[in-house]
């Protein structure tokens, strides 16, 4: 019995695709929209602090701020230094609906996490975005970090519990406050959904940037003290001490 179809005809095979790279446009022969070159020229994150990931100039050293008021999360995984072409492809996916590029950062740091993964990082039980303010969630359509968050639980086979966390309290834009200003922006900002399960379970909060980490603090704070046994931060860029 024959069960071959007899067109003799080429066949059109998705997998084989080669697909143009996002950022230059050349053949990118890889499972995600990328050339080589691109991904090689992408501003890695190099020496950083071994807790809050801010750039530094040896390996292996924590910041003073770290070592001043050690943060409640555990640590900061990231891929890149909020700088160009990462920076532009962000604003692009955050600010212009281009989910494309978001689509793509999320591949390649899901890439990066894997490798961490692999050399010791414990998975997480749970992935988590930060939540957004209503009135932005309401005026942008979306939130980038529970899209990042999605993407991240499909590739690396992660739960992801995009409701565990509340914005209860709208704030001002933080990227328009200093460091102290952006902490007393958000006391009391969030708060845990009714029916999240924290106790002795691992986290990792998703966000698209870190910036002076209080978004982060706040949040790793409110799930420690509600008995989480460890909180860590995946991000896709850090950006470098204000005027360095």
């Amino acid at each position: 019995m024959r069960c071959q179809p007899r067109d003799e005809a080429q066949v059109y095979i998705c997998l084989k695709n080669v697909q143009s790279c996002l950022l230059c446009d050349e053949p990118a022969e890889a499972e995600v929209p990328i050339c080589v070159a691109c991904e090689t020229d992408l501003p890695w994150l190099g020496d950083h602090c071994q807790t809050c990931a801010l750039p530094l100039p040896s390996a292996g050293l924590t910041c003073g701020g770290c070592l001043l008021e050690p943060p409640a999360f555990e640590q900061v995984v990231v891929p890149w230094r909020y700088d160009f072409p990462v920076d532009s492809l962000i604003t692009r996916f955050k600010h212009n609906a281009k989910w494309p590029f978001g689509h793509l950062l999320a591949d390649v740091a899901g890439q990066y996490l894997q490798h961490r993964f692999d050399e010791g990082l414990p998975r997480p039980d749970a992935l988590l975005p930060v939540p957004l303010a209503g009135k932005r969630l309401r005026q942008r359509g979306f939130n980038q970090a529970a899209m990042l968050g999605r993407w991240l639980s499909q590739q690396l086979d992660l739960p992801f519990e995009e409701h565990a966390l509340r914005r209860i309290h709208d704030t001002s834009a933080q990227q328009d406050l200093d460091a102290k200003a952006r902490k007393r922006n958000l006391r009391h900002a969030f708060a845990l959904a009714p029916d999240a399960k924290v106790k002795g379970r691992q986290f990792a909060l998703i966000d698209d940037v870190l910036t002076t980490g209080a978004t982060a603090q706040a949040l790793a704070r409110l799930l420690r003290d509600a008995g989480a046994a460890r909180v860590d931060v995946y991000c896709l860029a850090r950006t470098p001490k204000p005027g360095s």
